[in-house]
């Protein structure tokens, strides 16, 4: 047997690879324009007719490829350079957004081309959405009409749902928001939106995308405040806008307050400066004690990893209750606050399923350390209850009610009816 490996056949010519830079396309970019420059200016100023033209013309172009080119010209008139400028003035077309006249009936019949194109072809959408992004960061480079025309034909797109709110995150860019055009735009962009949607409609829209924590940049870092962002958009007849940013302001500063609350517990400060220090950011930032009470039960409560036995995390929620018993009694001095931290205790013990048997053991211990009071509970007990587990907890607080009621009739200041509330709790176990 020969050692020597045998030689595979091989093929004699040439080869050749085609490689897909050396095809020719069908239209270069250029071509792409003239061809859609021409057929516009032969639609002329007949919005319909233009409509008919973009629609028909998707099936000979290749819309997919030049999406860029194509949104260029009919918001721009021609291909847009970096910055703004159009590339090519010589091959641009009368028909396009920024030559239009500057009202919201021809920005409505303007935004109406735009939506059938793209029901139309889907596969435009995205790019759309990146075109307005970049007409966006060339604001600059347009006049102020133009601005105008482009932040009007934006806010109906918005309130039609053509585009999503991330668009907003090119008006952020740090020269825009420097020498004021982006707040400008801005203001001509939800004026444009809200004569189409409500508040809550635009809020909602913000909420979705993350936009709606991030309006205060729209302006400088050294006007960055709640009170200059209500003042401008006030100021701009936007006030619905303004009471929007101010609600998300105290929003911020609750979900900062909370935070705080919950990190100083962690790390154990005495109550005294938890207290000092609460009261100060009520104060500060205007929040109301029924607010307060509510976000201090749900910091308590989030301090501590809780037992999984039913048995015992009512020992364990006691002992922990009883230690913070002074800071909740610091924000419940009105009936209002008392009562909804009644509530907070009803919602807890039934969305936390071990607690479900811990609810009349709590509201004792805290009717004992004097943070709920008599007429609070009765409250509470009559009308003021969640539908939460509300057959479970009324039928545990049925017997402490009733001996309530005999205490608040036979006991005229609270000393004496805490001695009598040793002694009912000796009774109950």
């Amino acid at each position: 047997m020969s050692n020597q490996r045998q030689q595979k056949p091989t093929l004699t010519g040439q080869r050749f690879k085609t490689r897909k830079r050396d095809e020719k396309e069908r239209f270069d970019p250029t071509q792409f324009q003239e061809t859609i420059v021409q057929g516009l200016n032969q639609s002329g100023t007949d919005l319909e007719a233009v409509a008919k033209f973009l629609d028909a013309s998707g099936a000979k172009l290749d819309y997919r490829r030049y999406a860029e080119t194509l949104f260029d010209i009919l918001v721009a008139g021609g291909m847009l350079a970096p910055g703004g400028t159009l590339s090519d003035e010589m091959t641009c077309t009368e028909f396009c957004l920024f030559k239009a006249q500057e009202d919201v009936e021809t920005m409505q019949a303007y935004a109406q081309v735009f939506n059938k194109l793209i029901r139309r072809y889907k596969y435009l959408e995205k790019g759309f959405e990146e075109e307005i992004k970049k007409l966006l960061l060339f604001l600059k480079g347009f006049t102020e009409s133009e601005r105008n025309k482009l932040a009007m034909l934006t806010g109906i797109l918005l309130a039609n749902g053509n585009i999503s709110a991330s668009i907003l995150g090119s008006l952020f860019n740090e020269n825009l928001v420097k020498e004021g055009v982006s707040a400008a735009f801005a203001v001509k962009l939800f004026k444009s939106w809200l004569s189409e949607k409500d508040i809550n409609s635009v809020a909602g829209s913000l909420r979705k995308v993350g936009m709606d924590s991030r309006l205060l940049e729209l302006f400088p870092a050294n006007k960055r405040s709640c009170e200059y962002f209500c003042k401008y958009f006030t100021d701009a007849g936007l006030k619905e806008l303004s009471d929007f940013g101010k609600n998300q302001q105290s929003i911020g500063a609750r979900k900062e307050l909370q935070k705080e609350l919950h990190e100083q517990m962690l790390r154990g400060e005495p109550l005294k400066d938890i207290i000092a220090y609460t009261r100060e950011e009520l104060k500060k930032n205007n929040i109301s004690e029924k607010t307060m009470i509510g976000m201090i039960w749900g910091s308590v409560m989030s301090t501590v990893e809780w037992n999984k036995k039913e048995e015992l995390v009512t020992e364990q929620a006691i002992k922990h209750l009883k230690q913070y018993s002074p800071l909740l009694k610091a924000f419940t001095s009105q009936g209002l606050s008392e009562v909804t931290l009644l509530l907070k205790i009803q919602e807890y013990c039934y969305d936390n399923i071990h607690f479900m048997k811990a609810f009349q053991k709590i509201v004792v211990l805290l009717y004992k350390a004097n943070v709920l009071s008599e007429g609070a509970i009765l409250k509470w007990y009559n009308d003021a209850h969640l539908a939460k587990g509300k057959s479970v907890f009324l039928e545990q607080m049925k017997q402490f009610v009733e001996w309530l009621k005999n205490a608040e009739e036979a006991y005229s200041t609270k000393s004496e009816g805490i001695q009598y509330l040793k002694m009912y709790i000796l009774i109950m176990g």
